[in-house]
């Protein structure tokens, strides 16, 4: 007759608790990826319309947008869609654009802010606009005197001419030739002079798009 110890007992126990724990860690082998590893389950609609799901982004939906779902079934995250390489230029385009923006609203930022530096009120403004004038006015001024100058030498060769009104080519050549070096001279202060007019506009338009400019950013607070 068999006799039941208490070691036997303990074998058979121990033998059961081997078999529970083998068939649990055989189950949790076998469960989905999908909800071992926290990643989720990837669905979309393709391109016939059909609903499509998977443990891993799905091929068939590289065109449209995939959604990653909890084991809840909420929402967890979106999948662009992968860009052909048409699209990914536009793309490429449109962010260096908006980069390009970006930086010219940067550069205008740093230009009023030293705008404002300079000019903190319309006083110190127009002060620097009438000393640059006054530069200039200096500058003509000093080619006036030279044009005039220049007139009253002509004036006195212009005399000695009319000797030779009649043949100037009997004339001596030295007087010949400061007719010609004043004739020169004379063209050349007159584009001078045209330079410092055109200089005087300047200044004033740059002075006066400055304060267009400089009235906004004063009214700021």
């Amino acid at each position: 007759m068999f006799r039941w110890t208490r070691f036997d007992a303990m074998h058979t126990l121990m033998g059961v608790l081997l078999m529970i724990l083998s068939g649990m860690t055989v189950a949790q082998t076998q469960q989905p990826n999908s909800a071992g590893n926290g990643q989720g389950i990837y669905t979309c609609i393709d391109a016939r319309g059909r609903t499509l799901t998977s443990d891993r982004p799905i091929s068939d939906c590289n065109d449209r947008e995939q959604k990653v779902l909890n084991p809840s079934g909420t929402v967890k995250a979106r999948i662009s869609p992968t860009l052909t390489a048409q699209e990914r230029a536009a793309l490429d385009a449109r962010e260096k654009a908006a980069q390009e923006e970006q930086a010219r609203l940067n550069e205008e930022k740093r230009r009023d802010r030293a705008l404002l530096a300079r000019y903190p009120n319309q006083a110190v403004h127009d002060k620097e606009r009438a000393e640059a004038l006054a530069q200039i006015g200096v500058v003509r001024q000093a080619a006036t005197h030279r044009v005039q100058e220049l007139l009253r030498q002509r004036a006195v060769l212009n005399e000695e001419m009319e000797f030779y009104k009649k043949d100037q080519s009997k004339a001596p050549v030295s007087v010949r030739r400061q007719v010609d070096e004043l004739a020169q001279s004379l063209a050349i202060q007159g584009r001078f002079i045209a330079d410092q007019e055109a200089e005087l506009k300047r200044v004033n338009a740059r002075f006066d798009e400055e304060l267009v400019r400089l009235k906004r950013l004063w009214l700021r607070p």
